[in-house]
C-alpha cells in the first residue's frame, strides 16, 4: 500500500498519470544501489543496503525529474516512456556489474518481489515507512496545489520546489524501503492511483486511504492468485503483479492517449 502511495504522490507531483516508481525508474536505482552496497559491503546487515538504494534512489528520481523538466515533452505519453528507457539502462548497467563481480544470485532476490524472503530482521524496515505516510498526510494538500503548476502554487504561497522536493523524497524513500524488503513489485504504483482517481478524483487527501486500502486487496489477491495457480508451488508476488500490471498499464495508457487526442 506504501508503494501505491507513492505512485499517487508522484503523480501528483509531475502532473502526469502515467508516473510511478516503475515508470520513472526509481526502483533500478534502488536495486542499483543494493548491488553496489553487496559488493562494497558484503558482510554488513541490512541497513547498509537500505542507505544505498534510499540515496540512489532519491538521487535517480531526482535526476527523471530534471531530464523532464529539461526536455519539456508536448506529449504526456513519453515522459514514462523515458523513465522506462532511464530505469532500463540503470538495470542493463546493474547486470553488467552483477555479471562482472558474480553477484547475480545474490541480487536476484531484488530482481522480481519475493514475500518468501521477509524474515525476521528484514520487515522490520518497512516501520520506517510510518513517518513518511504521517508527513504525506501533513503535506498532502500542498501536494495537490503543486499538482497544479508553478504559476498557481506559487499564486497560494505555497513555495512550489520546495514541496516538489518533499515529494520525490518520500516517494524516494518509500520505494527503496519496499525494494530492500520485498523486491520489486512493478506497476503497483501506477495502475492503483489511477483506478482510485476515477472514482475519488484529484485531491490527494481524499485518495491516500483509498489509495492504501486498494493496494494492499490488490497485493493480496495477487499474492493468493500466485498460490494456487500452480499449487503446491509458488509464483513471485513480482511476477503476478507484474503481469496483471503490465495488462492494465497498457490499457490505461491506451486510453489515456486517445482521450488526449480528443
Amino acid at each position: 500500500s506504501t508503494l501505491a502511495l507513492a505512485g499517487l504522490i508522484m503523480q501528483q507531483m509531475m502532473q502526469n498519470k502515467f508516473v510511478s516508481p516503475t515508470t520513472a525508474g526509481t526502483m533500478e536505482w534502488a536495486k542499483l544501489g543494493i548491488l553496489l552496497s553487496m559488493i562494497f559491503f558484503p558482510q554488513e546487515n541490512i541497513i547498509i543496503k537500505l542507505i544505498f538504494a534510499v540515496v540512489l534512489s532519491i538521487a535517480g528520481t531526482f535526476l527523471f525529474v530534471k531530464l523532464v523538466q529539461y526536455i519539456r515533452f508536448t506529449d504526456v505519453i513519453f515522459i514514462p516512456l523515458l523513465g522506462i528507457m532511464l530505469g532500463g539502462i540503470v538495470s542493463s548497467f546493474a547486470t553488467f556489474i552483477a555479471l562482472r563481480t558474480n553477484t547475480v544470485q545474490s541480487i536476484g532476490n531484488w530482481l522480481n518481489g519475493n514475500f518468501a524472503i521477509i524474515t525476521s530482521g528484514r520487515y522490520e524496515i518497512l516501520y520506517l515507512s510510518i513517518p513518511l505516510l504521517i508527513l504525506t498526510y501533513i503535506f498532502a494538500n500542498h501536494f495537490t496545489i503543486a499538482g497544479m503548476g508553478k504559476d498557481f502554487s506559487n499564486n497560494l504561497g505555497v513555495n512550489y520546489e520546495k514541496i516538489i522536493n518533499i515529494g520525490l523524497f518520500i516517494t524516494a524513500t518509500i520505494t527503496a524501503l519496499v525494494v530492500v524488503t520485498v523486491g520489486t513489485l512493478p506497476f503497483l504504483g501506477l495502475i492503483v492511483p489511477n483506478i482510485v482517481s476515477i472514482f475519488r478524483g484529484d485531491h490527494l487527501k481524499n485518495a491516500l486511504p483509498h489509495t492504501a486500502m486498494l493496494g494492499s486487496i490488490f497485493v493480496m489477491f495477487s499474492d493468493i492468485f500466485g498460490r494456487i495457480i500452480v499449487y503446491p508451488y509458488e509464483i513471485n508476488i513480482g511476477l503476478t503483479i507484474g503481469v496483471f500490471g503490465t495488462v492494465i498499464f497498457i490499457i490505461l495508457l491506451m486510453k489515456g492517449r486517445h482521450n488526449y487526442a480528443n
